[in-house]
Parts: C-alpha cells; structure tokens; sequence
C-alpha cells in the first residue's frame, strides 16, 4: 500500500456546458479534514458534490479548492418566437391582404419580427445537473494529479521513517547491552563501600546480594525495552497498511516517548543517558513526519 503525504497541489482545466473552467486544490497538514470550496457566485448549487468527491480521496489536512469560469466564449442568451402571437399577426395580415386587395407578398421576415413581442431575448438557463457532473469530472481530474504528488511526497517520508526505525532499533539494543553494565557498577562501589565502613571485617555477602537485587528490580528497564520493540514493529505495519493511518501514528508516537522517558528517569549509566538522548531525538524526528502522512 501507498503513503500518501498531506501536502499537495493539483489542477485541470477544461470545458463544461461551453463555460471554460480552471479547477486548482492545495492541502496543507491538519489533525483532522477541513474543505474549503470557492465558487462564483452562480455556481453555489454544485460545492456539495465538490466538496463530497474531495472527501472521497482525503481523509485529513487543510484542503482548498478554488473554481474560476470564463464564461466569455458562452451563448449566455436566447433568441425566442412567439409562435401563437406570429401566427395570429399572418393570419390578420392574410385577413387584411384578402378584404381589401392588397399582395401578400410583401411580408418579410424582418418586416415580421418588428412587430411588438414577435421575438423575446432571454438568459439562457444553465442545466444545474449538467453542470455539477461535469465540474465533479473536472475535480476529479485535478484530484488525480493531487494524488500523484501527494504520493511522490509520501514515498519520501515512507523510506525516511523506515530509516530511523532501523535507527531506533540499534539505540534500544544498546539500551540492552548497557543496562546489565549499570547494576555491575553499583555491586562493585557497594562492596567497596561497604569494606571501607568495615575497615577489613567481612562483608555480609547475602546483604550485598539483596541491595543489589532490588536496586537491579528498581532500574531495570526490560519491560520498556521489549515495549519499544513492540512499538517499531507496529510502527512498520501501518506503513505496509498505507495511508490513511497518520492519526493512529500520533498516538503511537507518544508511547515511544513515554517508553524512552521512563528509560531515562531509570538509567543510572552515562552510557545509557546518551543513547537516550539519541533515541529521543530519533522519536521526535518521525514525530515530525507522521504530521505529514495522511
């Protein structure tokens, strides 16, 4: 499956109904989905199904559709005979012709068409239906090139998280290989500690193994460690699901830090607290990214 970024622009042009119109959209990162759709002031009647066919190909971000028309080239008006009304001014004029002598060839069309209310000038009325389907056509167009550069983003961010999840993984091994090091340490200055107090006596070893078995319980940081592996392999899932999944990865996220905090107010080790800065800066760099994916 594919990753699909929040970020992009598409556009199409083309010709509805003989209006020439221009169809532009740009999303910008949000939590949730918010469209915007611009119209001229003629064209309200068709921004639901606009707004429905963006809400088929995005599931979150800021997006802005904006419609232009150049109806400069359209037959805006109508040209209409009134056919009953023509029909009684010949038959008045046959009437006429025949009672008093007169030719009747001497009527002419545009002799006709003066008189009052023979021809009728109207705006034409625009056929709604016609219309909306064919401006959801030309959305859908612009749509399809949005999709292609939101996909070349998203590919990008793909291998970029991928990577420090590798990253991630090689801190946490070191988080496991140091860990054992820490109570070590603490063993070995407690029984110097303890000589020194004793001044050559012997050293109750059951005491020393006891201190250092709940000072290893205290510091002990498996469960976050294991957690942490738990949270990068389902990190990798949902990159493998493809989009949508940004907000579930917020959430995520968040028990990667928690996981590295507790690991850090643990950690008695130099050692560790470096690899923790490390595995912080990581988290918060794919942080970063999960704001882009959809």
């Amino acid at each position: 499956m594919e990753i699909l970024s929040m970020t992009g622009y598409g556009s199409a042009k083309g010709t509805v109904e003989g209006l020439n119109i221009s169809a532009e959209l740009k999303s910008v990162n949000n939590r949730y989905l918010d469209v915007s759709v611009r119209l001229p002031r003629g064209f309200l009647f068709a921004e639901e199904a606009i707004k429905a066919a963006v809400q088929q190909h995005i599931s979150r971000g800021k997006v802005d559709v904006f419609l232009t028309v150049d109806s400069s080239q359209a037959a805006d008006t109508v040209v209409r005979v009134n056919e009953p009304l023509l029909r009684a001014y010949l038959d008045a004029l046959d009437s006429i012709a025949t009672e008093h002598g007169l030719l009747h060839n001497d009527v002419t069309a545009l002799s006709v068409a003066r008189f009052p209310d023979v021809l009728s000038v109207e705006k034409a009325e625009a056929d709604q239906d016609a219309l909306r389907a064919g401006l959801v056509a030309l959305m859908d167009e612009a749509l399809a090139e949005y999709d292609r550069m939101r996909l070349r983003e998203g590919l990008k961010l793909r291998e970029d998280v991928e990577s420090r999840l590798v990253t991630i993984e090689a801190l946490v091994t070191e988080v496991e290989t140091h860990a054992p090091e820490t109570v070590e340490v603490y063993h070995n200055r407690l029984r110097q500690k303890l000589e020194s107090v004793l001044e050559g006596k012997d050293v109750d070893e059951a005491r020393v193994i006891t201190e250092c078995a709940v000072f290893a319980d205290r510091v002990a940081v498996d469960e976050e460690t294991v957690r942490l592996r738990s949270h990068i392999a389902q990190m990798r899932q949902m990159l493998a699901a493809g989009s949508p999944f940004g907000r579930k990865a917020d959430f995520l996220i968040q028990e990667f830090n928690r996981e590295a905090n507790t690991i850090g107010s643990k950690c008695q080790n130099a050692d560790i607290a470096k690899v923790v800065v490390d595995l912080k800066s990581e988290i918060e760099k794919i942080r970063e990214q999960i704001q882009n994916i959809e």
